[in-house]
């Protein structure tokens, strides 16, 4: 069972980075980091398309990593 969930941490995880890097930067450096959270909150300009996409599936990928993380130590 161990192995089972330590597979699919692995799987998980490799596709958590894949997502993330796909994913289009929305400025550079360290202010267009803090703007570009700003934007997303409070913006009246909503991700669309792929975007959109690539961004629940990070959530769902970040939320199966954080469960399977705690299965493996828990085991």
């Amino acid at each position: 069972m161990h192995t089972l969930f330590l597979t699919l941490l692995l799987i998980d995880s490799l596709a958590l980075i894949a997502v993330v890097l796909l994913q289009s930067s929305k400025s550079s450096g360290l202010s267009g980091a803090i703007s570009g959270g700003a934007e997303q909150l409070f913006g009246k300009q909503k991700a669309r398309g792929m975007d959109l996409v690539l961004h629940r599936l990070t959530i769902v990928l970040a939320v199966i990593f954080f469960i399977l993380a705690l299965l493996v130590v828990k085991l």
